[in-house]
């Protein structure tokens, strides 16, 4: 996507030095809610100090509050707060749920545009004055020492419409001057995050508003790939091979985005995703909020009905247990222990404190976790891969931050397999906190595009970063390639040993070399050194084996079965033979009785398919002494 306007040395390519680069920051826009980055720095605080700020704004008589203290107002001025407005974007009034229950301000036809959808709140607003301006001034050709006052009427209740975009204008415009503030200086340009499943009006609405707000969009990155920046901008971790799959895993408070991703060698392709708005965070707050309210009828024998609540009492009872729960999560996920969920008047004038233990919790939210496994699996489904194949498991959004989840994964993934809670980063403002996670990716994404503009690249490499760019819509190979040695039989269905070099869904074009050592035997002199090139077909296989008896097992009954578990290993199957390679070597070295060299093979992958492989030995790569074969392409 294009990188919009200038910078202050007037031109956008001329190269400037660092010091004097423009401002950038990143901005994840949620649904629920937003922060701002700059780098990988920790998230910018609002004036309020809030890093995580809510998606709502609440009108109170002549007042305007935007963020937390405007999510705060959903308990006594839920029908003037408006929240979730940034689905709306782009969005058409029919086409929105009309049977969705809302506990803020409700969505309307625009009384004035047709098919528009629209919010309705009251405001005070104060009257004209009814005096003549003759009244207001004074009478004489001097200027007056002192003068009335302009009388001012009492403010009235006033209905005012606003539409998604307006309201999301109004929000973005905060966001901005909160960094602004932060930061101490103007912010010429930012990276705003989407989700994936938007489509061409949602991402222009999401512009225009953006741009309507004061900030010059460098371009609108999807979620996924803000998480991918973030993932691979820092040191990888233990066991981790910069060739992965890698399993977004966005749980946000709405809904559920899942995305699978193949990263090689810093560039990412999207293998498959999915989107589903009846699995999220609310689900959990939801049960919460029932396990509380049964425990505080318990306590008071105060009936409370919630989830849905209808009586005026038990809606606010509700709404505060809601934002009260906030606190109650954000323990959950930080420590093994019990948390806590203190609510003042909660209803009748009582007071509410409830304890819920990490057990508990988990029991209550183990539908959604549950949900979510499921969804993951038939996404690895859909791209003919399985659990065995991810690599790393990227969790975003505050719902995705409780263990129970990644536990719940846990199941199905292999030990070796990297979270951020393996990893030790999803708590303490690490790079894998799944909640500063989009912001500081899409904040790094906007310091490249805003070095590349100012570092004089062509405009080819500018044109990459644009919405429809051809590396935007990158192929990717099908089958991994490598190369297979027959005579060094290891492998009976394989016959030979092999050695992976590309992983398949690489994207294309593509280079990757390798270094090996041979062992030549005993025999010194020269020597011919063949391998072939073959594209294989990865899976797995699914055996079913009695689990191993422990010794202090009681034995079972005569009519009892042994319960068998499933064991699952990755397979490769030769799919397509591409081309032989022979090598003279001249350099071989004599160590412990036998004689042994090194290869470097490389590997080109054309855009067309292609394959060029070239083989030789270390220290000899010069005209005349590689091995090189072309296939067409595939």
């Amino acid at each position: 996507m294009a990188i919009n306007g200038t910078f202050p040395n007037g031109s956008a390519n001329a190269p400037v030095e660092a010091s004097s680069q423009p401002t950038v920051v990143g901005i994840n826009f949620g649904n629920s809610y937003a922060s701002i980055a700059e780098g990988l720095a920790e998230s910018i605080a609002n004036e309020d100090g809030e890093r995580q700020i809510a998606c709502a704004i609440s009108f109170h008589g002549e007042e305007t509050y935007i963020g937390n203290q405007a999510k705060a107002q959903l308990v006594k001025n839920a029908s003037n707060t408006i929240v979730g407005f940034r689905n709306l974007l782009g969005k058409k009034f029919s086409e929105l749920p009309k049977d969705k229950s809302t506990t803020s301000a409700p969505i309307i036809q625009h009384p004035d545009v047709p098919d528009e959808p629209a919010y309705k709140v009251q405001v005070l607003q104060a009257s004209p004055s009814p005096l003549p301006p003759s009244a207001l001034t004074t009478k004489t050709n001097t200027p007056a020492v002192s003068q009335t006052a302009t009388p001012r009427s009492e403010p009235a209740p006033v209905d005012r419409i606003l539409t998604p975009s307006e309201v999301a204008t109004i929000f973005l415009k905060s966001l901005l001057q909160s960094a602004e503030d932060f930061l101490g200086k103007k912010v010429e340009g930012a990276v705003i995050t989407v989700p994936g499943w938007f489509d061409e009006k949602q991402l222009a609405a999401v512009r225009q508003v953006a741009e309507n707000a004061g900030i010059n969009v460098l371009q609108l990155l999807e979620d996924a790939g803000a998480s991918a920046v973030t993932t691979t901008a820092g040191p990888l971790a233990d066991g981790l091979n910069p060739d992965r799959t890698q399993l977004v895993v966005d749980l946000g408070a709405s809904s559920l985005s899942l995305t699978l991703l193949s990263i090689r060698h810093g560039l990412f392709h999207i293998l498959a995703s999915s989107y589903d708005s009846n699995i999220g965070g609310d689900q959990i707050d939801d049960k919460l909020i029932k396990f509380f309210a049964k425990e505080f009828t318990k306590k008071t024998k105060t009936p409370l009905t919630v989830c849905p609540s209808t009586d005026k009492a038990d809606v606010r009872a509700e709404a505060r247990l809601r934002l009260a729960l906030e606190h109650t999560k954000r323990t959950i996920s930080a420590s093994p222990g019990a948390a806590t969920c203190s609510v003042e008047s909660l209803k009748d004038g009582l007071d509410f404190t409830g304890t819920i233990n990490r057990m508990r919790f988990d029991m209550e939210a183990r539908s959604v976790y549950s949900a979510v496994y499921a969804k993951a699996q038939e996404l690895l489904a859909s791209a003919d891969l399985d659990f065995l194949h991810v690599d790393e498991i990227v969790y975003v959004g505050g719902s995705a931050s409780l263990p129970g989840l990644d536990e719940t994964l846990a199941q199905g993934v292999q030990e070796s397999t990297v979270t951020p809670f393996t990893a030790g980063t999803v708590i303490g403002g690490g790079i894998g906190d799944p909640t500063t996670l989009l912001a500081r990716g899409a904040a790094l994404q906007a310091k490249l595009l805003a070095q590349i503009g100012h570092s004089g690249e062509d405009e080819e490499v500018r044109k990459a970063f644009e919405q429809g760019s051809t590396w935007v819509r990158a192929k990717a190979t099908t089958r991994s390639i490598g190369i297979l040695f027959p005579e060094e039989s290891s492998d009976a269905e394989l016959g030979g040993q092999w050695i992976g070099v590309i992983p398949r869904e690489t994207a294309v074009p593509a280079r990757r070399n390798i270094a090996f050592d041979v062992d030549l035997g005993e025999d010194g002199g020269p020597h011919r050194v063949g391998f072939e090139v073959w594209e294989v077909k990865e899976g797995v296989k699914v055996e079913k084996v009695k689990p191993p008896k422990d010794e202090d097992e009681e034995p079972l009954d005569e009519d009892e079965e042994e319960e068998e578990i499933e064991v699952k290993e990755k397979t490769i199957e030769k799919e397509g033979y591409l081309a032989s390679v022979v090598v003279e070597t001249k350099n071989a070295k004599k160590q412990k009785g036998r004689w042994r060299t090194r290869l470097e093979v490389q590997f080109l992958l054309g855009a067309d398919g292609s394959v060029e492989v070239s083989a030789w030995e270390v220290g000899t790569a010069v005209s005349g002494e590689k091995a090189s074969v072309s296939v067409p392409p595939l």
